[in-house]
């Protein structure tokens, strides 16, 4: 049970060295001093002093409150979780306390959602995924089918004509139907309460016009 209790704190001061060592290394890499990286964190909005980032560069510092490692990141101009992970520059590290050492690439993958963890819920980020490569194909498409109408337009034959109309109608037909997959998609999310990503206005006929906020009333005085 002592053994136990003892590496917890060990798990602790390695997560916490992580991060100091990676943003370290960010900093010299960068060429700034702590100074530097201290007023660039104040311009983010939330200062952390200069003797802070040294402390903790040194590992005279007890914490790493998750505000500091966000806007560390951004400072550094990387992502927390590569703080936290440092890929490339730590071997291995421990995900939580009383669990073994893992390689540091399979555990940013699992802190990330990449790699599924049995059990784990991942929430809406699946859905949101698929929103993302849903919009992604619907303005492939639309682009396409852009491109073979003017194709059509300009055919100096009927045979060129005929292949691009062909190839409108093709993508005409996978822009729809990706429309089609989002606005279930998204009034699924709104089912479940959530709400749904902001769409291009490429994409403004995904929803129906019930779902879309009147903005158009102005304030009466």
């Amino acid at each position: 049970m002592d053994d136990d209790a003892d590496d917890f704190p060990e798990w602790v001061d390695r997560v916490q060295a992580n991060v100091a060592g990676e943003v370290r290394r960010r900093r010299k890499e960068m060429g700034w001093s702590a100074q530097e990286l201290a007023d660039r964190c104040e311009q983010l909005g939330h200062p952390i002093p200069r003797n802070v980032i040294a402390n903790m560069e040194s590992g005279r510092r007890a914490g790493l409150p998750l505000v500091d490692v966000l806007v560390l990141a951004a400072a550094l101009e990387t992502y927390p979780a590569c703080l936290i992970f440092p890929v490339g520059y730590v071997n291995q590290t421990q995900e939580l306390p009383f669990e073994r050492l893992v390689p540091t690439w399979d555990a940013l993958r699992r802190f990330t959602g990449e790699q599924e963890v049995l059990g784990h819920d991942a929430g809406l980020v699946p859905d949101f995924e698929a929103h993302a490569s849903l919009v992604g194909t619907a303005l492939a498409a639309l682009d396409e089918e852009e491109q073979a109408r003017f194709a059509a337009r300009t055919a100096t034959s009927r045979a060129q004509k005929e292949e691009a109309e062909r190839r409108r109608t093709a993508y005409a037909d996978q822009a729809v139907s990706a429309k089609y997959k989002l606005r279930y998609l998204r009034r699924e999310l709104r089912e479940d309460g959530a709400i749904p990503p902001d769409l291009p206005p490429a994409l403004h006929d995904v929803d129906p016009p019930e779902w879309v906020p009147d903005t158009t009333t102005e304030e009466r005085p």
